[in-house]
């Protein structure tokens, strides 16, 4: 059955067209006549019988229908667009689309992740930032990382790390002491993280406290604002000590207070079951986990932070 599809030309004339809200400057950027693009646009109209743009003296403008189709458009235009450039650039080469939590993935596994080029060369790895658990099946990614309980259906899970986080801020937070009793804690800002919304109740509770502000305070996304807003003086912020080495090894970050949050989430490997047959996927899992469990056990004497 023919697919009832606009030419690509129309579309792209379409989209230009659409984001400058000009036939001119859309002739201009894609090297074509103001009256080609017209022709191209009046096209697209006629074959969906809708109206995409009022025309005026002064101009053209978008109409309801036509805002939301240039949305829609221009999506889909930049996925091919992107689908395109990745078959030019492999050449051949086995690609692995990774979906990963982005501080996890900027701070541990790319400094690593040249041993795995170096070993496994055919191999290409593209990494594209995910927080939260997706299918598969609706999106090009071939595995994932996440922080977890691995109860993700119809995937193959392997266990990474723990996190154990543990309070850490600014050294001026600690107003020259060594570290802050938990109740000095309780009184200072508490930096929150989205992901982690209990985290701050969790801790305290550990130590069996109950603090009625534990869940107040500035939220943010990634573990990466969390550390920059500590580093800041804007309070104290709960993080894996092994996400933030560099900012604790430099003294921009020190541990408030030793006591660590124990987890039984922990950071997995995730590869969709029709997936794990893969060459690639089976080399870069096998690399992952070896490089996970290494680095447990270099740090696994450190007051408990890591756990493999």
């Amino acid at each position: 059955m023919r697919r009832k599809i606009p030419s690509t030309t129309a579309l792209v004339c379409f989209e230009a067209a659409a984001r400058h809200e000009s036939f001119t400057k859309a002739a201009q950027e894609l090297s074509l006549t103001q009256g080609a693009v017209c022709r191209q646009v009046g096209g697209l109209e006629e074959f969906l019988n809708v109206e995409l743009f009022r025309r005026s003296r002064r101009g053209v403008k978008l109409t309801e229908a036509g805002l939301s189709y240039s949305r829609r458009v221009a999506t889909q235009l930049d996925a091919v667009e992107r689908d395109t450039l990745s078959v030019m650039g492999q050449q051949g080469a086995n690609v692995i689309e990774l979906a990963l939590v982005p501080t996890f993935g900027t701070q541990w596994l790319l400094p690593r992740l040249k041993d795995f080029q170096r070993l496994h060369p055919e191999v290409t790895v593209n990494l594209t930032n995910r927080t939260r658990p997706f299918l598969f099946a609706d999106t090009h990614f071939d595995a994932a990382i996440y922080f977890g309980d691995a109860d993700w259906s119809g995937t193959q899970s392997h266990r990474l790390m723990g996190e154990n986080p543990v309070p850490v801020c600014s050294p001026a937070l600690l107003a020259g002491q060594a570290s802050l009793s938990a109740e000095d804690l309780a009184q200072l800002p508490l930096l929150q993280q989205t992901t982690r919304p209990y985290a701050w109740r969790q801790w305290f509770n550990s130590l069996e406290m109950n603090v009625a502000r534990d869940m107040t305070g500035p939220r943010y996304e990634l573990f990466s604002m969390l550390a920059q807003a500590a580093m800041h003086e804007m309070g104290v912020a709960l993080i894996p000590p092994f996400l933030i080495q560099h900012e604790l090894g430099e003294g921009r970050l020190v541990i408030a207070n030793p006591h660590a949050l124990s987890s039984i989430k922990a950071y997995y490997l995730m590869i969709p079951e029709r997936k794990v047959e893969s060459a690639s996927l089976r080399a870069f899992r096998d690399w992952l986990v070896a490089e996970a469990q290494r680095y447990a056990a270099q740090h696994k004497d450190q007051s408990g932070l890591l756990t493999p």
